[in-house]
């Protein structure tokens, strides 16, 4: 009787296990493209840093390799308005995506408040070191720049590499990757402080706004580059 009771205590530790590694993506899952759902990619049509990379692709490029990196999720101001790579929050993957295709999103960003401060209410004291790190005020940004998409995971054509997804109000914010589960519904890349930073969880997420960028009709005003330093 004790061996059965311990057999069971065992295989319900297990199951919590599988749960808990599951939940968290370390699991390895098998992922697709969307080509295996009939969905073709959408391409920005621009290369603005001359590559021979899309600006979509470049920013997935981007996305992934900080979610690779996995910097230690710190939330502090530093002068300057970059943190070291090694450090970083959900909205750092974003600029650092932005960054991979030319576009220096922290000026961006601070330009169109300097020009328009009424058109960000979360912003009281403008601080071009910290207000593109915030997201209520990339929200805004977006709100101004960038194409509304639907909030619907299940529309799946919808949803493209390269996309911005943000998400439980205007706490956090990511970048929709290319890769897909099994039903296409695609993976996100962003910084929660998680173990795996691509991960497959718009299913659960509380999607708030989804974007997408056309930097074809961007204002050239805001085409600004990003100077590595």
């Amino acid at each position: 009787m004790k061996r059965r009771i311990t057999l069971a205590a065992a295989a319900a530790l297990i199951c919590a296990a599988v749960v808990v590694l599951d939940r968290f993506s370390l699991i390895p899952r098998r992922y697709y493209y969307g080509g295996r759902f009939g969905i073709e990619t959408v391409l920005s049509g621009v290369d603005f840093d001359g590559d021979g990379i899309d600006d979509y692709a470049d920013i997935v490029k981007g996305a992934r390799a900080d979610a690779k990196r996995r910097p230690k999720y710190t939330d502090k101001y530093y002068a300057g308005g970059y943190p070291p790579q090694n450090e970083g929050v959900c909205t750092d993957l974003v600029w650092r995506a932005f960054a991979e295709a030319g576009y220096c999103l922290r000026d961006m960003v601070d330009s169109d408040i300097a020009e328009n401060p009424a058109d960000y209410p979360s912003v009281k004291t403008r601080d071009k070191n910290i207000d593109f790190r915030r997201v209520p005020t990339l929200k805004s940004f977006f709100d101004k720049y960038a194409l509304p998409l639907t909030t619907d995971v299940s529309d799946i054509a919808a949803f493209q590499p390269g996309d911005i997804v943000i998400t439980n109000g205007t706490k956090h914010i990511g970048i929709v990757s290319d890769r897909r589960n099994k039903k296409g519904i695609p993976y996100l890349l962003h910084n929660a402080g998680q173990p795996v930073r691509e991960e497959d969880c718009l299913e659960r997420a509380k999607i708030t706004a989804h974007y997408r960028v056309s930097f074809a009709a961007l204002p050239e005003r805001l085409a600004i580059k990003y100077e590595k330093n």
